[in-house]
């Protein structure tokens, strides 16, 4: 495993963990590699200096380690837990929603831009979240 300190675009900062540099460069050449922050593909290393910790001093790799990032993975908590993820189907799916052809309820899942600003256009509420999709599992 390898842990690149990356950063999007838009300045944002973030680490994350590979199985190899190469995986690195495979996810990022494919659009999987996503700004933790902001949601951005477009992401490259950022400089980092080598890093020792002290066994004792090391934080578990499964907390997160900065109020932001407790307070965006209980937000993402309460969303999967309270809304149905419809994925790509997103735009469509609201509108269904919107109109009655749908039941009502929280949903969530992507939509490109041009899908987001019709929705908006059309009166239908919705809001960009700072996440992704969920990651399959195996």
């Amino acid at each position: 495993m390898i842990r690149y300190a990356l950063k999007c675009a838009d300045g944002h900062g973030f680490d994350s963990w590979f199985q190899s540099a190469g995986a690195y460069d495979s996810l990022s050449e494919k659009g999987m590699v996503s700004c933790a922050v902001c949601g951005s593909t477009d992401v490259s290393k950022a400089i980092m200096a080598p890093r020792v910790t002290v066994k004792e001093d090391a934080a578990p790799l499964s907390a997160p380690s900065t109020p932001a990032e407790q307070a965006l993975r209980a937000m993402r908590a309460e969303l999967e837990k309270n809304a149905d993820y419809v994925g790509e189907t997103f735009a469509t799916e609201a509108r269904a929603i919107h109109v009655g052809d749908a039941p009502e309820r929280p949903i969530w899942g992507q939509a490109n831009l041009k899908e987001a600003k019709a929705l908006v256009e059309e009166g239908v509420p919705i809001a960009p979240i700072p996440f992704g999709p969920p990651r399959k599992t195996n």
